[in-house]
C-alpha cells in the first residue's frame, strides 16, 4: 500500500456490510467479552481514561462512554466520525467524549497524557507502514495500562481463498484487492505482529479469534442459519486452540513487559 487507507468513500457501506451484519455482532461479542474478562474494571471503580484510535463507527467507545468512563476517539475519516458522533448524539454520550479527526501519526501533537485502556482494532492492516502504529500507541499507556488490538490474519484469508478455489490469487507475490473492496490490502502473519509487539517492549496476556468459522460457511444449514446460536458459538471457539488462529481477526490483549 502507498497510503493509509481513509473510510471516508466507505464509510456507509462499511456500516451496512459488517456492522449491519452477523459479522459486526461477532466482532463486537468477542471484543466485549474479553474486555469484560480481562478488565473488571469496566464494571465498576475509578472511571478509565480509555483512548480509542481509529475508532470508525465508535461502538465500542460509546459503549465505554455510558458506563461512565472517560473516552477520547480518534479517526482519519471525517465521515465515520461523523456516524460515530451521530451514534454518541443519540446515545446522549456526544458531549462525554473528545473527538479527534487525524492520522494515527499526529495524535501526539494533539493528545497529552497516558490512558488506562488504548483500543486499536482493524486499523494496522489498512496501513502504508503498519510496523510504526505499534510504538505510537505505546506511548500512551500507562504503566499498568491494557492494549487491545486487533489485525486482519492472513491465514485466515490464505485458508478462504483455499476452500474457495481461488488458488491464482494466492499464487501472486503481493495480495491487491479491489479498490472498493473491504478485504484489507496488508494482511498480517501472527508471527509478524508478535515480533512488533516484542520490539516494542509489549507482553500479549490474552488471545482470541474473531469469526474462526462463521466466513468460511458456504452453505447455510443447521444452527448456522441461527444468529443468536452463531455467536454463541463464535465465542465458544474463540479461545479454543487450534480454531482460535482461523479468526479473520486475531483479538491481542498487551500490558508493558516492564521495559522502558
Amino acid at each position: 500500500m502507498s497510503e493509509d487507507r481513509n473510510f471516508d468513500d466507505l464509510a456507509e457501506r462499511f456500516q451496512r456490510k459488517v456492522y449491519g451484519s452477523l459479522k459486526g455482532d461477532i466482532r463486537l461479542a468477542v471484543l466485549w467479552r474479553d474486555l469484560e474478562e480481562q478488565i473488571p474494571q469496566i464494571h465498576g471503580g475509578k472511571p478509565l481514561k480509555v483512548l480509542d484510535v481509529g475508532a470508525g463507527l465508535g461502538q465500542l467507545a460509546l459503549r465505554l462512554a455510558k458506563l461512565g468512563h472517560q473516552v477520547v476517539v480518534n479517526d482519519i475519516s471525517s465521515e465515520m466520525l461523523s456516524i460515530a458522533k451521530s451514534s454518541a448524539a443519540a446515545s446522549g454520550v456526544e458531549d462525554k467524549i473528545i473527538w479527534h479527526h487525524c492520522p494515527f501519526q499526529e495524535l501526539t501533537d494533539h493528545i497529552e497524557g497516558k490512558f488506562d485502556l488504548v483500543l486499536c482494532h482493524a486499523v494496522v492492516e489498512w496501513l502504508a507502514d503498519p510496523e510504526h502504529l505499534v510504538i505510537q500507541l505505546k506511548h500512551f499507556l500507562s504503566e499498568d495500562a491494557v492494549l487491545s488490538f486487533t489485525y486482519y490474519n492472513r491465514h485466515s484469508l490464505e485458508y478462504r481463498n483455499l476452500i474457495r478455489g481461488n488458488f491464482n490469487l494466492l499464487k501472486q507475490e503481493t495480495f491487491i484487492p479491489d479498490p472498493g473492496s473491504l478485504t484489507p490490502g496488508n494482511p498480517l502473519l501472527p508471527e509478524q505482529v508478535r515480533a512488533w509487539m516484542d520490539d516494542a517492549g509489549l507482553a500479549v496476556f490474552a488471545v482470541s479469534g474473531v469469526r474462526v468459522f462463521h466466513d468460511y460457511v458456504t452453505t447455510t444449514r443447521g444452527g448456522n442459519g441461527v444468529p443468536e446460536s452463531v455467536v454463541e458459538m463464535e465465542l465458544a471457539y474463540s479461545k479454543k486452540e487450534p480454531y482460535l488462529w482461523l479468526g479473520r481477526y486475531i483479538h491481542l490483549l498487551l500490558t508493558r513487559d516492564g521495559r522502558a
